[in-house]
């Protein structure tokens, strides 16, 4: 049962990151001139699902779609909680971008 109730909580983190989280960090990967692993290691990439370089060099970057993460959000919370842990969520995730840091890992 608690370990049940860990992974509950653990897909309610991930939902509510790609829900309510920051793609910051790939818009600057688009305009990053060197890009290099210790650079990747501190970018926040959560919300990426696909990243493609062509053959000319350009970058496509594909997000997690963030409807369904609250779609699949408020599944979670209403088999749980109710209305109330999902606007508890939705508060929580608004919070969470409001104190979200404005550093470049560019430079």
């Amino acid at each position: 049962m608690h370990e049940e109730m860990g992974r509950e909580e653990t897909a309610r983190e991930g939902f509510r990151r790609l829900a309510f989280g920051s793609i910051r960090d790939a818009v600057r990967l688009l305009f990053c001139e060197d890009v290099n692993p210790r650079v990747l290691k501190n970018m926040d990439l959560f919300s990426v699902s696909e990243i493609k370089r062509s053959k000319d060099g350009s970058i496509a970057i594909q997000f997690f779609d963030r409807m369904e993460a609250l779609r699949m959000l408020s599944e979670l919370e209403n088999a749980s909680g109710g209305a109330e842990g999902f606007l508890a969520a939705i508060e929580s995730g608004a919070a969470a971008l409001g104190a979200q840091e404005e550093e470049s890992p560019c430079g």
